[in-house]
Protein backbone atom coordinates (compact mmCIF):
# COMPACT_ATOMS: atom_id res chain seq x y z
CA UNK A 1 0.00 0.00 0.00
CA UNK A 2 2.85 2.16 0.84
CA UNK A 3 4.65 1.62 -2.12
CA UNK A 4 1.44 2.30 -4.40
CA UNK A 5 0.57 5.54 -2.51
CA UNK A 6 4.52 6.36 -3.17
CA UNK A 7 4.63 5.50 -6.83
CA UNK A 8 1.22 7.13 -6.86
CA UNK A 9 1.86 10.81 -5.24
CA UNK A 10 5.27 11.18 -6.92
CA UNK A 11 5.48 9.42 -9.84
CA UNK A 12 2.51 11.34 -11.11
CA UNK A 13 0.55 13.82 -9.25
CA UNK A 14 3.20 15.55 -7.29
CA UNK A 15 5.68 15.92 -10.79
CA UNK A 16 2.55 18.06 -12.02
CA UNK A 17 1.71 19.61 -9.50
CA UNK A 18 5.33 21.07 -8.36
CA UNK A 19 5.61 22.00 -12.59
CA UNK A 20 2.41 23.75 -12.38
CA UNK A 21 3.02 25.78 -9.55
CA UNK A 22 6.97 26.42 -10.12
CA UNK A 23 6.82 27.59 -13.73
CA UNK A 24 3.11 29.25 -13.44
CA UNK A 25 4.36 31.38 -10.47
CA UNK A 26 7.77 31.81 -12.63
CA UNK A 27 6.20 33.33 -15.46
CA UNK A 28 3.71 35.01 -13.66
CA UNK A 29 6.38 36.91 -11.45
CA UNK A 30 8.51 37.86 -14.15
CA UNK A 31 10.87 35.57 -13.07
CA UNK A 32 10.96 36.58 -9.78
CA UNK A 33 14.00 34.19 -8.50
CA UNK A 34 16.38 35.43 -11.16
CA UNK A 35 15.01 39.06 -11.33
CA UNK A 36 15.97 39.51 -7.55
CA UNK A 37 18.91 37.25 -7.02
CA UNK A 38 21.15 40.40 -6.94
CA UNK A 39 18.84 41.24 -4.48
CA UNK A 40 19.39 38.77 -1.98
CA UNK A 41 22.77 39.65 -0.75
CA UNK A 42 21.49 43.68 -0.51
CA UNK A 43 18.07 42.85 1.76
CA UNK A 44 20.76 40.42 4.33
CA UNK A 45 22.91 43.53 4.13
CA UNK A 46 19.55 45.61 5.41
CA UNK A 47 18.95 43.07 7.70
CA UNK A 48 21.87 43.65 9.70
CA UNK A 49 19.87 46.72 10.72
CA UNK A 50 17.14 45.35 12.24
CA UNK A 51 19.48 42.41 14.53
CA UNK A 52 20.04 45.31 16.98
CA UNK A 53 16.15 45.11 17.90
CA UNK A 54 15.52 45.18 21.23
CA UNK A 55 11.99 43.79 20.99
CA UNK A 56 13.26 40.40 20.38
CA UNK A 57 12.44 39.97 17.13
CA UNK A 58 14.18 37.37 14.97
CA UNK A 59 16.12 38.83 11.68
CA UNK A 60 15.85 37.76 8.15
CA UNK A 61 19.04 36.47 8.31
CA UNK A 62 18.78 34.26 11.43
CA UNK A 63 15.41 33.00 9.71
CA UNK A 64 17.74 32.31 6.35
CA UNK A 65 19.81 30.17 8.46
CA UNK A 66 17.21 28.22 10.66
CA UNK A 67 15.99 27.80 7.15
CA UNK A 68 19.25 26.37 5.45
CA UNK A 69 19.79 23.78 9.11
CA UNK A 70 16.77 22.43 7.99
CA UNK A 71 16.93 22.29 4.28
CA UNK A 72 20.48 20.96 4.88
CA UNK A 73 20.22 17.48 5.64
CA UNK A 74 21.15 14.35 4.81
CA UNK A 75 19.48 14.44 1.81
CA UNK A 76 22.58 16.05 0.22
CA UNK A 77 24.85 13.66 1.03
CA UNK A 78 23.23 10.20 1.16
CA UNK A 79 19.98 11.70 -1.19
CA UNK A 80 22.42 12.99 -3.74
CA UNK A 81 23.91 9.46 -3.90
CA UNK A 82 21.23 7.33 -4.09
CA UNK A 83 19.69 9.64 -6.71
CA UNK A 84 22.60 9.05 -8.65
CA UNK A 85 22.90 5.31 -7.82
CA UNK A 86 18.95 4.88 -8.78
CA UNK A 87 18.15 7.69 -11.66
CA UNK A 88 22.45 8.11 -12.81
CA UNK A 89 23.60 11.09 -13.22
CA UNK A 90 21.30 12.76 -14.96
CA UNK A 91 18.92 12.58 -11.48
CA UNK A 92 21.33 15.54 -10.75
CA UNK A 93 20.21 18.15 -13.36
CA UNK A 94 16.67 17.16 -12.88
CA UNK A 95 17.29 18.22 -9.54
CA UNK A 96 18.67 21.67 -10.75
CA UNK A 97 15.42 21.95 -12.73
CA UNK A 98 13.18 21.28 -9.52
CA UNK A 99 15.81 23.87 -7.32
CA UNK A 100 15.25 26.70 -10.33
CA UNK A 101 11.71 26.38 -10.32
CA UNK A 102 11.44 25.49 -6.45
CA UNK A 103 12.97 29.02 -5.82
CA UNK A 104 9.81 30.57 -7.16
CA UNK A 105 7.62 28.22 -5.10
CA UNK A 106 9.74 28.98 -1.88
CA UNK A 107 9.04 32.47 -2.65
CA UNK A 108 5.28 32.60 -3.09
CA UNK A 109 4.91 29.75 0.15
CA UNK A 110 7.18 31.92 2.11
CA UNK A 111 5.88 35.67 1.28
CA UNK A 112 2.35 34.21 2.07
CA UNK A 113 4.06 32.59 5.41
CA UNK A 114 5.20 36.36 5.55
CA UNK A 115 2.08 37.90 4.78
CA UNK A 116 -0.23 35.96 6.88
CA UNK A 117 1.52 35.72 10.50
CA UNK A 118 0.48 36.44 13.42
CA UNK A 119 2.11 38.36 16.23
CA UNK A 120 2.85 36.66 19.67
CA UNK A 121 3.24 37.88 22.75
CA UNK A 122 7.19 37.49 23.25
CA UNK A 123 7.45 39.19 20.38
CA UNK A 124 7.55 36.84 17.88
CA UNK A 125 5.59 35.65 15.45
CA UNK A 126 3.36 32.40 14.36
CA UNK A 127 3.09 31.18 10.35
CA UNK A 128 3.48 28.96 7.41
CA UNK A 129 0.82 27.30 5.33
CA UNK A 130 -1.76 26.28 7.91
CA UNK A 131 -1.83 30.34 8.71
CA UNK A 132 -2.37 31.51 5.15
CA UNK A 133 -4.62 28.60 4.39
CA UNK A 134 -6.91 30.01 7.38
CA UNK A 135 -6.06 33.89 6.43
CA UNK A 136 -5.79 33.74 3.01
CA UNK A 137 -8.60 31.07 1.62
CA UNK A 138 -11.10 31.56 4.87
CA UNK A 139 -12.42 29.53 7.63
CA UNK A 140 -14.51 27.14 5.50
CA UNK A 141 -10.80 25.55 5.07
CA UNK A 142 -10.00 25.34 8.80
CA UNK A 143 -10.21 21.68 8.03
CA UNK A 144 -7.48 22.11 5.02
CA UNK A 145 -5.38 23.53 7.73
CA UNK A 146 -5.70 21.57 10.31
CA UNK A 147 -4.87 18.14 8.17
CA UNK A 148 -1.86 20.34 7.19
CA UNK A 149 -0.76 20.49 10.78
CA UNK A 150 -1.00 17.22 11.51
CA UNK A 151 0.80 15.71 8.59
CA UNK A 152 3.83 18.30 9.30
CA UNK A 153 3.52 17.18 13.27
CA UNK A 154 3.52 13.71 11.53
CA UNK A 155 6.44 13.73 8.93
CA UNK A 156 8.95 16.78 10.22
CA UNK A 157 8.11 16.15 13.96
CA UNK A 158 8.38 13.24 14.64
CA UNK A 159 9.05 10.56 11.21
CA UNK A 160 12.35 12.69 10.31
CA UNK A 161 13.41 13.33 13.47
CA UNK A 162 13.74 9.78 14.13
CA UNK A 163 15.34 9.40 10.49
CA UNK A 164 17.37 11.70 11.37
CA UNK A 165 18.86 10.47 14.27
CA UNK A 166 19.63 7.14 12.85
CA UNK A 167 21.46 8.56 10.19
CA UNK A 168 24.06 10.33 12.75
CA UNK A 169 24.12 7.25 15.20
CA UNK A 170 24.93 4.31 12.26
CA UNK A 171 27.22 7.12 10.47
CA UNK A 172 28.69 7.93 13.84
CA UNK A 173 29.03 3.81 14.70
CA UNK A 174 30.67 3.53 11.09
CA UNK A 175 33.39 6.09 11.48
CA UNK A 176 34.34 5.78 14.65
CA UNK A 177 32.77 2.50 16.27
CA UNK A 178 30.40 3.95 18.75
CA UNK A 179 27.88 1.75 19.44
CA UNK A 180 24.60 3.83 18.39
CA UNK A 181 22.70 3.84 22.11
CA UNK A 182 25.67 5.63 23.68
CA UNK A 183 25.29 8.20 20.02
CA UNK A 184 21.45 8.73 20.73
CA UNK A 185 22.01 9.46 24.06
CA UNK A 186 24.37 12.52 23.53
CA UNK A 187 22.53 13.91 20.67
CA UNK A 188 19.31 13.56 22.72
CA UNK A 189 21.58 15.14 25.33
CA UNK A 190 22.03 17.81 23.24
CA UNK A 191 18.80 18.45 21.59
CA UNK A 192 17.48 18.71 24.56
CA UNK A 193 19.50 21.68 25.77
CA UNK A 194 18.47 23.86 23.35
CA UNK A 195 14.79 22.45 22.25
CA UNK A 196 13.84 23.50 25.87
CA UNK A 197 14.83 27.36 24.85
CA UNK A 198 12.45 27.76 22.22
CA UNK A 199 13.06 29.72 18.85
CA UNK A 200 15.33 32.05 19.86
CA UNK A 201 17.98 29.74 21.31
CA UNK A 202 17.57 27.00 18.23
CA UNK A 203 17.64 30.61 15.90
CA UNK A 204 21.31 31.02 17.89
CA UNK A 205 22.40 28.01 17.62
CA UNK A 206 21.82 27.67 13.76
CA UNK A 207 23.67 31.25 13.51
CA UNK A 208 26.72 29.76 14.63
CA UNK A 209 26.69 25.79 12.92
CA UNK A 210 25.07 26.43 9.65
CA UNK A 211 28.28 28.60 8.23
CA UNK A 212 30.89 26.45 9.69
CA UNK A 213 29.02 23.30 8.28
CA UNK A 214 28.13 24.46 5.14
CA UNK A 215 31.84 26.23 4.86
CA UNK A 216 33.58 23.04 5.60
CA UNK A 217 31.53 21.26 3.26
CA UNK A 218 32.00 23.71 0.45
CA UNK A 219 35.84 23.83 0.94
CA UNK A 220 36.52 20.01 0.60
CA UNK A 221 34.26 20.26 -2.52
CA UNK A 222 36.39 23.11 -3.66
CA UNK A 223 39.37 21.21 -2.72
CA UNK A 224 38.05 17.99 -4.96
CA UNK A 225 37.71 20.29 -7.94
CA UNK A 226 40.83 21.82 -7.92
CA UNK A 227 42.22 18.55 -8.02
CA UNK A 228 40.22 16.92 -10.88
CA UNK A 229 39.86 20.46 -12.71
CA UNK A 230 40.83 18.66 -16.31
CA UNK A 231 37.53 16.08 -15.66
CA UNK A 232 35.21 18.68 -14.80
CA UNK A 233 33.72 19.42 -18.26
CA UNK A 234 33.40 15.04 -18.64
CA UNK A 235 31.18 15.27 -15.65
CA UNK A 236 29.04 18.06 -16.40
CA UNK A 237 28.74 16.63 -20.13
CA UNK A 238 27.39 13.01 -18.38
CA UNK A 239 25.25 15.41 -16.46
CA UNK A 240 23.33 16.79 -19.26
CA UNK A 241 23.57 13.91 -21.44
CA UNK A 242 21.96 11.08 -18.94
CA UNK A 243 19.57 13.42 -18.19
CA UNK A 244 18.08 13.12 -22.00
CA UNK A 245 18.66 9.19 -21.62
CA UNK A 246 21.77 10.13 -24.49
CA UNK A 247 23.97 7.41 -22.28
CA UNK A 248 22.91 4.34 -23.27
CA UNK A 249 25.25 2.61 -20.76
CA UNK A 250 23.19 4.08 -17.78
CA UNK A 251 20.22 1.97 -16.30
CA UNK A 252 17.25 3.23 -15.61
CA UNK A 253 17.05 5.49 -18.59
CA UNK A 254 15.11 9.14 -18.94
CA UNK A 255 12.22 8.20 -16.70
CA UNK A 256 13.93 6.52 -13.60
CA UNK A 257 16.39 10.14 -13.69
CA UNK A 258 13.62 12.22 -13.63
CA UNK A 259 11.05 10.69 -10.96
CA UNK A 260 14.83 10.79 -8.63
CA UNK A 261 15.82 14.01 -9.47
CA UNK A 262 12.12 15.07 -8.55
CA UNK A 263 11.65 13.40 -5.65
CA UNK A 264 15.33 13.56 -4.02
CA UNK A 265 15.65 17.71 -4.97
CA UNK A 266 11.97 18.16 -3.35
CA UNK A 267 13.01 15.89 -0.15
CA UNK A 268 16.56 17.72 -0.09
CA UNK A 269 15.19 21.25 -1.22
CA UNK A 270 11.72 21.17 0.39
CA UNK A 271 10.41 23.94 -1.79
CA UNK A 272 6.86 23.15 -2.36
CA UNK A 273 6.28 21.39 0.90
CA UNK A 274 5.00 24.38 3.36
CA UNK A 275 7.79 23.20 5.69
CA UNK A 276 10.48 26.34 5.11
CA UNK A 277 7.42 28.73 5.14
CA UNK A 278 6.52 28.03 8.85
CA UNK A 279 10.34 29.14 9.75
CA UNK A 280 10.01 32.42 6.69
CA UNK A 281 7.08 33.71 9.32
CA UNK A 282 9.59 34.12 12.44
CA UNK A 283 11.35 37.07 10.81
CA UNK A 284 10.92 40.61 11.04
CA UNK A 285 11.15 42.53 8.04
CA UNK A 286 9.72 45.52 6.66
CA UNK A 287 8.25 43.97 3.87
CA UNK A 288 6.64 40.08 2.74
CA UNK A 289 8.79 39.84 -0.10
CA UNK A 290 11.84 40.79 1.39
CA UNK A 291 12.09 37.17 3.23
CA UNK A 292 10.11 35.49 -0.03
CA UNK A 293 13.17 36.67 -2.04
CA UNK A 294 15.84 35.15 0.91
CA UNK A 295 14.14 31.97 1.14
CA UNK A 296 14.60 31.42 -2.44
CA UNK A 297 18.03 31.85 -2.01
CA UNK A 298 17.85 29.38 0.33
CA UNK A 299 16.68 27.20 -2.28
CA UNK A 300 19.54 27.91 -4.25
CA UNK A 301 21.91 27.20 -1.82
CA UNK A 302 20.50 23.64 -0.61
CA UNK A 303 20.31 22.19 -4.51
CA UNK A 304 22.52 24.31 -6.90
CA UNK A 305 25.58 24.34 -4.35
CA UNK A 306 25.71 21.58 -1.48
CA UNK A 307 23.89 19.12 -3.73
CA UNK A 308 25.86 19.73 -6.57
CA UNK A 309 29.10 19.60 -4.41
CA UNK A 310 28.25 16.19 -3.47
CA UNK A 311 27.60 15.18 -6.76
CA UNK A 312 31.13 16.49 -7.78
CA UNK A 313 32.53 14.68 -5.44
CA UNK A 314 30.56 11.15 -6.61
CA UNK A 315 31.35 11.58 -9.83
CA UNK A 316 34.83 12.70 -9.93
CA UNK A 317 35.48 9.38 -8.16
CA UNK A 318 36.94 6.39 -9.58
CA UNK A 319 34.33 5.00 -7.26
CA UNK A 320 31.37 5.70 -9.07
CA UNK A 321 31.30 3.70 -12.90
CA UNK A 322 28.02 4.15 -14.48
CA UNK A 323 28.41 1.28 -16.76
CA UNK A 324 28.20 -0.97 -14.08
CA UNK A 325 25.53 -1.39 -10.79
CA UNK A 326 26.88 -1.00 -7.70
CA UNK A 327 25.98 -2.16 -4.38
CA UNK A 328 27.29 0.71 -2.16
CA UNK A 329 24.53 3.29 -2.13
CA UNK A 330 23.49 6.22 0.53
CA UNK A 331 26.13 7.75 2.71
CA UNK A 332 28.64 4.81 2.40
CA UNK A 333 28.70 6.40 -1.78
CA UNK A 334 29.64 9.85 -1.09
CA UNK A 335 32.64 8.42 1.88
CA UNK A 336 33.27 5.68 -0.13
CA UNK A 337 34.06 8.81 -3.30
CA UNK A 338 35.89 11.63 -0.92
CA UNK A 339 38.30 8.42 0.53
CA UNK A 340 38.93 8.16 -3.25
CA UNK A 341 40.11 11.57 -3.97
CA UNK A 342 41.38 12.70 -0.47
CA UNK A 343 41.98 9.44 1.38
CA UNK A 344 40.63 7.50 4.23
CA UNK A 345 39.68 10.43 6.32
CA UNK A 346 37.45 11.42 4.00
CA UNK A 347 35.01 8.88 5.39
CA UNK A 348 35.58 10.42 8.74
CA UNK A 349 34.87 13.92 7.15
CA UNK A 350 31.55 12.91 5.94
CA UNK A 351 30.34 11.18 9.42
CA UNK A 352 31.00 14.90 10.73
CA UNK A 353 29.25 16.31 7.87
CA UNK A 354 26.26 13.79 8.14
CA UNK A 355 26.25 14.73 11.81
CA UNK A 356 26.41 18.84 11.93
CA UNK A 357 23.79 18.73 8.88
CA UNK A 358 21.52 15.81 10.34
CA UNK A 359 21.96 17.66 13.60
CA UNK A 360 20.63 20.90 12.85
CA UNK A 361 17.44 19.08 11.06
CA UNK A 362 16.19 17.86 14.19
CA UNK A 363 16.57 21.48 15.54
CA UNK A 364 14.68 22.06 12.23
CA UNK A 365 11.89 19.19 12.26
CA UNK A 366 11.10 19.81 16.45
CA UNK A 367 10.22 23.69 15.72
CA UNK A 368 7.99 22.66 12.68
CA UNK A 369 6.45 20.34 15.53
CA UNK A 370 5.68 22.91 18.15
CA UNK A 371 4.47 25.50 15.05
CA UNK A 372 2.17 22.63 14.24
CA UNK A 373 1.03 22.35 17.88
CA UNK A 374 0.32 25.76 17.76
CA UNK A 375 -1.96 26.19 15.11
CA UNK A 376 -4.35 23.89 17.71
CA UNK A 377 -3.46 25.03 20.81
CA UNK A 378 -1.55 28.92 20.61
CA UNK A 379 1.29 28.85 23.09
CA UNK A 380 0.43 25.88 25.73
CA UNK A 381 3.73 25.28 28.02
CA UNK A 382 3.00 22.28 29.09
CA UNK A 383 2.11 21.17 25.72
CA UNK A 384 5.45 21.95 24.13
CA UNK A 385 7.05 20.65 27.19
CA UNK A 386 5.41 17.27 26.64
CA UNK A 387 6.18 17.48 23.08
CA UNK A 388 10.08 18.26 23.98
CA UNK A 389 10.46 14.94 26.43
CA UNK A 390 8.79 13.27 23.31
CA UNK A 391 11.29 14.23 20.86
CA UNK A 392 14.04 13.47 22.87
CA UNK A 393 12.57 10.19 23.41
CA UNK A 394 12.35 9.87 20.00
CA UNK A 395 16.09 11.04 18.82
CA UNK A 396 17.22 7.92 21.79
CA UNK A 397 14.90 5.55 20.35
CA UNK A 398 15.69 6.18 16.26
CA UNK A 399 19.44 5.84 16.83
CA UNK A 400 18.95 2.29 17.90
CA UNK A 401 15.71 1.32 15.33
CA UNK A 402 16.04 0.34 11.92
CA UNK A 403 13.73 2.64 9.88
CA UNK A 404 13.04 1.32 6.86
CA UNK A 405 9.29 1.25 6.76
CA UNK A 406 9.21 4.25 8.63
CA UNK A 407 10.96 6.11 5.92
CA UNK A 408 8.32 4.58 3.40
CA UNK A 409 5.80 6.09 5.75
CA UNK A 410 7.35 9.26 6.36
CA UNK A 411 7.86 9.27 2.15
CA UNK A 412 4.21 8.73 2.12
CA UNK A 413 3.38 11.62 4.74
CA UNK A 414 5.46 14.21 2.98
CA UNK A 415 3.76 13.95 -0.22
CA UNK A 416 0.28 14.31 1.17
CA UNK A 417 2.23 17.53 3.00
CA UNK A 418 3.01 18.56 -0.34
CA UNK A 419 -0.25 17.61 -2.37
CA UNK A 420 -2.43 19.90 0.43
CA UNK A 421 0.64 23.10 0.67
CA UNK A 422 0.61 22.70 -3.64
CA UNK A 423 -3.53 22.77 -3.65
CA UNK A 424 -3.58 25.89 -1.26
CA UNK A 425 -0.38 28.01 -3.66
CA UNK A 426 -2.45 27.69 -6.46
CA UNK A 427 -5.37 29.18 -5.11
CA UNK A 428 -3.63 31.91 -3.21
CA UNK A 429 -1.85 33.10 -6.74
CA UNK A 430 -3.23 36.16 -6.56
CA UNK A 431 -2.36 37.41 -3.07
CA UNK A 432 1.04 36.35 -3.57
CA UNK A 433 0.99 38.19 -6.76
CA UNK A 434 -0.27 41.22 -5.25
CA UNK A 435 2.14 41.38 -2.88
CA UNK A 436 4.74 41.31 -5.02
CA UNK A 437 3.75 43.81 -7.28
CA UNK A 438 3.52 45.92 -4.62
CA UNK A 439 7.24 45.40 -3.61
CA UNK A 440 8.37 45.84 -7.60
CA UNK A 441 5.97 49.32 -7.63
CA UNK A 442 7.38 50.69 -4.40
CA UNK A 443 11.25 49.86 -6.29
CA UNK A 444 9.94 51.54 -8.90
CA UNK A 445 9.54 54.63 -7.08
CA UNK A 446 12.71 54.82 -5.87
CA UNK A 447 11.94 53.64 -2.19
CA UNK A 448 15.71 51.51 -1.43
CA UNK A 449 13.86 49.08 0.90
CA UNK A 450 9.71 49.10 0.43
CA UNK A 451 7.90 49.21 3.77
CA UNK A 452 4.45 47.31 3.88
CA UNK A 453 1.53 49.10 4.57
CA UNK A 454 -1.06 47.02 6.39
CA UNK A 455 -3.60 49.38 5.46
CA UNK A 456 -3.29 48.60 1.55
CA UNK A 457 -4.32 45.24 2.07
CA UNK A 458 -6.95 45.19 4.94
CA UNK A 459 -9.15 43.45 2.07
CA UNK A 460 -6.48 40.20 2.59
CA UNK A 461 -7.59 39.66 7.00
CA UNK A 462 -3.66 39.87 7.60
CA UNK A 463 -2.94 40.54 11.15
CA UNK A 464 -2.09 44.13 11.40
CA UNK A 465 -0.34 43.96 15.05
CA UNK A 466 2.27 41.85 13.14
CA UNK A 467 3.26 44.32 11.08
CA UNK A 468 4.28 47.21 13.48
CA UNK A 469 7.77 48.14 12.08
CA UNK A 470 9.31 49.82 15.52
CA UNK A 471 10.04 53.59 14.78
CA UNK A 472 13.68 53.46 15.16
CA UNK A 473 14.02 50.27 13.06
CA UNK A 474 12.63 51.84 10.41
CA UNK A 475 15.25 54.66 10.89
CA UNK A 476 17.68 52.31 10.98
CA UNK A 477 16.99 50.86 7.94
CA UNK A 478 16.66 54.06 6.33
CA UNK A 479 19.75 55.25 7.22
CA UNK A 480 21.59 51.93 5.93
CA UNK A 481 20.04 51.72 2.80
CA UNK A 482 20.49 56.05 2.46
CA UNK A 483 16.42 56.27 1.79
CA UNK A 484 15.06 59.88 3.23
CA UNK A 485 12.66 60.04 6.17
CA UNK A 486 10.17 61.76 3.68
CA UNK A 487 7.91 59.44 0.91
CA UNK A 488 6.30 56.31 0.66
CA UNK A 489 8.16 54.75 3.40
CA UNK A 490 7.71 57.71 5.89
CA UNK A 491 3.86 57.73 4.89
CA UNK A 492 3.55 53.94 7.30
CA UNK A 493 4.87 55.65 10.50
CA UNK A 494 1.16 56.94 11.24
CA UNK A 495 0.44 53.10 12.02
CA UNK A 496 2.88 52.37 14.29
Amino acid sequence: MLAFLNDLLWGKVLIALLLLVGIGFTLASRFVQFRYFGRMFRILSASQAFQKDKHGHLSSFQALLLSVAGRVGGGNIAGVAVAITLGGPGAIFWMWVVGLMGMATSFLECTLAQTYKRAEADGTYRGGPAHYIVRGLGKRWSWMAGLYSILLLVTFGFGFTALQSYAVATSVGDAFGVPVFYTGIALAMMVGLIIFGGVRRIARVAEFLVPIMAGGYLLITAVVLAMNLDRIPDALSLIVNSAFGLEPAIGGGIGAAILMGVKRGLFSNEAGLGSAPNVAAVAYVPHPANQGVVQAFSVFIDTLIICTSTACIILLSGIYDPSMSTDVGGVALTQSALADHVGDWGRSFVSVALVLFAFSTILYNYYLGENSLNFFKSESPNLYNTFRVAIIGLVCWGSTTDLGTVFGFADVTMGLLALVNLVALLQLFKPGLRVLRDFDDQLRQGIEQPVFDVNRFSDMNVDASAWTIEPEDLERLRAHTGQPSTGTAAAHDHSH
